[in-house]
């Protein structure tokens, strides 16, 4: 027959392993959709530019983006690993056109989007092309 001491060591044992596998679970949080973020595109400068493409998220998933040349809002819609980018009306700025076209491929890169992952301070976006941000952490 099982003991009362027995059983209540057992149960003891149990809520310890519960409680140390619990202080080794990676965080969550991290892992999550970066809303109320700011990130920048991880690609080199283009020639005669200071720019580089970043994203400001807002907690509703509304963008404000800036590209190499235009500038202009958008919406990201968000479940589990799916995500949709609508871009909004976009400035047109002058620029040379080579920067134009950039920005205009970017905009459709983003648009394709399908889905979405997050390993620490690095946002990939995949679809038609694999777009990585860098989450701005300063």
């Amino acid at each position: 027959m099982i003991s009362f001491a027995h059983m209540f060591q057992a149960g003891v044992a149990s809520l310890l392993l519960l409680a140390s596998a619990s202080n080794f679970t990676p965080a969550r949080a991290d892992d999550g959709f970066p809303f109320e973020t700011q990130m920048q595109l991880d690609v080199n400068r283009m020639p005669g530019s200071k720019r580089i493409p970043n994203l400001d998220i807002g907690e509703a998933g509304e963008v404000a983006i800036e590209l190499w040349c235009k500038g202009g809002k958008g919406q990201f819609s968000v479940a589990g690993n799916t995500v949709i980018f609508v871009a909004g009306a976009m400035e047109n700025r002058s620029c040379p056109s080579d920067r134009a076209q950039a920005d205009d491929e970017l905009i459709a890169a983003l648009t394709a989007v399908a889905t979405w992952k997050r390993q620490d301070d690095l946002v990939t976006f995949m679809g038609s092309k694999t777009l990585r941000f860098r989450i701005n952490t300063n």
